[in-house]
């Protein structure tokens, strides 16, 4: 911290009725009485800052910082009086609700997990949101069990990496979608049992060819618009459809006939907006379950590329442009 208190930060601003990364400085944020502060290393880029520049992004509640960035890494600095298990010192990666595109951020205790030993900043930095994610969709909200099947449609994207990993890792069939025959390598190399390009491959069609007609218990889809229809014929009886994202668009046409004879159910989420408790339900489960894993090196972060703190407006470009696979890093050098 600096003798007047304040940070390096990117904010968001309003030049002439367009919306721009700017950097800029702020005071350094205090912990309230359950949070922690940390020293950010390393923050990750996801397309929520891109949705939160262009688009407003979801409400900030008072007393939220209007920075963005969703997930850091760092050490703890600075404690609330109600937080009890971490201390200053303390390497950790977060999630938070806002903030993280600055030298210190302010994240809930539940939120934070330990930084595994065998990452470096950034690549720990891009865990928590996709982690988060992908455990509170595919394993809470769709409950997907053992001996179950997994489809998740975008397989190349952040979330997907994660997913594919995660699901695989323990123990189910994966099948993912994805474009091109090098990104559908990268899937089959990640854990997916049948990668298929859908450029030239009609994923149901081959699901059910790979499945014996029964179909997938859970899919997990940010693509949305016409791949609605797909996923009805891809889905298995009992199963569990959720959209997460939009990429095609946001308005489809549903057969309900498809989702009655099949007893499907269908949902949609955002993270954000989510209760504190069920985050930290969310963030147990990761460190019990998961992190095991990535401290083996059998699930890890697929970091594409990183920018300085100052460079966010390319990071964002990179993410509009769709040039990254995996995940995409600031990095913050502190003094």
């Amino acid at each position: 911290m600096t003798q007047d208190n304040t940070m390096r930060a990117v904010e968001i601003r309003d030049v002439d009725g367009h919306f721009a990364l700017a950097s800029t400085r702020r005071p350094v944020p205090a912990p309230g009485e359950g949070d922690v502060l940390i020293r950010v290393r390393a923050a990750g880029v996801n397309g929520h800052d891109v949705h939160q520049i262009h688009n407003g992004g979801h409400p900030i509640l008072p007393g939220e910082t209007n920075l963005p960035g969703l997930e850091v890494s760092g050490e703890v600095v600075a404690i609330g009086a109600k937080v009890t298990r971490w201390v200053p010192g303390d390497a950790v990666c977060a999630l938070l609700r806002g903030g993280g595109y600055a030298e210190y951020a302010i994240a809930p205790q539940g939120n934070c997990l330990p930084k595994p030993d065998n990452l470096d900043w950034a690549e720990a930095a891009v865990l928590p949101e996709t982690f988060f994610t992908v455990w509170s969709n595919v394993f809470v909200d769709c409950a997907l069990a053992e001996g179950e099947s997994f489809l998740m449609n975008g397989g190349t994207s952040g979330i997907g990496v994660a997913a594919i990993q995660i699901a695989a890792t323990l123990g189910h069939r994966v099948f993912a979608t994805a474009r091109g025959a090098d990104k559908v390598a990268i899937c089959s190399e990640l854990g997916a049992a049948r990668a298929i390009d859908y450029e030239i491959e009609n994923f149901a069609e081959v699901i059910a060819a790979e499945t014996n007609e029964r179909g997938v218990n859970v899919i997990l889809d940010i693509v949305g618009g016409d791949y609605l229809d797909k996923d009805l014929l891809a889905l298995a009886h009992g199963g569990r459809l959720v959209f997460i994202g939009a990429a095609r668009g946001f308005v489809a046409e549903i057969d309900l006939r498809k989702v009655m004879r099949k007893q499907l159910r269908i949902g949609g989420s955002l993270l954000r907006p989510r209760p504190l408790a069920f985050k930290a339900m969310v963030a147990a489960a990761l460190e019990e379950r998961v992190w095991p894993h990535v401290l083996s090196g059998r699930i890890k972060p697929m970091l594409d590329r990183s920018f300085a703190l100052e460079d966010a407006a390319e990071a964002i470009r990179c993410l509009e442009e769709r040039c990254h696979i995996g995940k995409v890093a600031l990095l913050v050098e502190n003094a």
